[in-house]
């Protein structure tokens, strides 16, 4: 296993805030951020960059979930209840039991069909939404680039689209938190489920998130102002700064491309009560340097 572990490494890794992490040091981190055990249920924090099945030979939480489980003491398999994307970090839910898996992915299902918000994330933005509160509503659909597929937003998803399934309705509910030169830590609710829908939200509130090296690029600034790109012409590439954000930020323009992506699923509400995970490191060490709030609180 551990051989079939470095090989893994050496393909795909975990990003990092200053480098790469390797299958063993992405475990141990993995063992060291168990934030709750309670009967079959197992909530870790996970960090940024590490995907959740990924693909074969790549460093993946499904790969690395046999080594955990003997780690940790466990009798039976693990298997992924609910996670956040491969660039987000934060709350993943794992279930030793099938049955409690069903449960909890029905008790998910149902708290968003009866308009509840389960979970609850924190993002770092660099724009401050125009309004403090309000609610992204669009839909989200894949859409070949090349040789990438990428997600894009349809403003006014027409009725045989929708029913292929080729686009999916979404929303997002958001409030501001705190800014401060023109970055915000804001709280995310969101009541749907698709790929990437968060930072692409973002973007639509000409707020990319932090560490957004995907979408960011779809916002344009002319003067200052930002405007949104239509998605075709803007190609995915290394996140753009300012050089006093940068230097707030401490990084260099080298340093920034391994800037991890700064969205954090810090809360799940569970049928027993809600969960929760600190954001990690690099997350608070942004909130500090900018002065947001919520650096000690968090």
């Amino acid at each position: 296993m551990a051989a079939g572990l470095a090989r893994a490494g050496r393909r795909t890794r975990a990003a990092g805030w200053r480098r790469p992490l390797g299958p063993e040091e992405t475990l141990g981190l993995l063992e060291a951020s168990v934030v709750h055990r309670e009967g079959a249920v197992l909530a870790l924090s996970k960090p940024p960059g590490l995907a959740v099945l990924g693909r074969p030979g790549e460093l993946s939480l499904a790969a690395l979930l046999p080594a955990l489980r003997r780690r940790l003491g466990l009798p039976t398999e693990l298997h992924v209840v609910k996670a956040p994307g491969r660039e987000c970090s934060g709350l993943t839910l794992l279930s030793s039991c099938h049955r409690t898996t069903e449960e909890l992915q029905q008790f998910f299902t149902g708290a968003r069909r009866r308009g509840r918000y389960p979970a609850t994330y924190r993002a770092v933005t660099v724009g401050v939404p125009a309004e403090p509160e309000g609610e992204i509503r669009t839909g989200l659909r894949w859409q070949q680039q090349g040789d990438t597929a990428v997600v894009v937003p349809v403003p006014v998803p027409g009725r045989g689209s929708l029913a292929r399934k080729e686009v999916k309705n979404t929303l997002t509910r958001y409030r501001v938190l705190g800014a401060a030169g023109g970055c915000a830590l804001l709280q995310l609710q969101p009541k749907t489920a698709f790929p990437e829908q968060l930072p692409v939200h973002l973007t639509l509130l000409l707020c990319p998130a932090l560490g957004d090296h995907q979408h960011s690029s779809r916002v344009g600034r002319v003067l200052g102002v930002p405007f949104l790109l239509p998605p075709e012409p803007a190609e995915p590439r290394a996140q753009v700064l300012d050089e006093a954000l940068l230097q707030r930020l401490g990084l260099s323009p080298q340093q920034l491309r391994r800037l991890p992506l700064h969205i954090h699923l810090q809360e799940l509400v569970l049928p027993r009560g809600p969960i929760r995970a600190p954001p990690p490191p690099p997350f608070l060490r942004t909130l500090q340097r900018l002065g947001l709030p919520g650096h000690l609180e968090l």
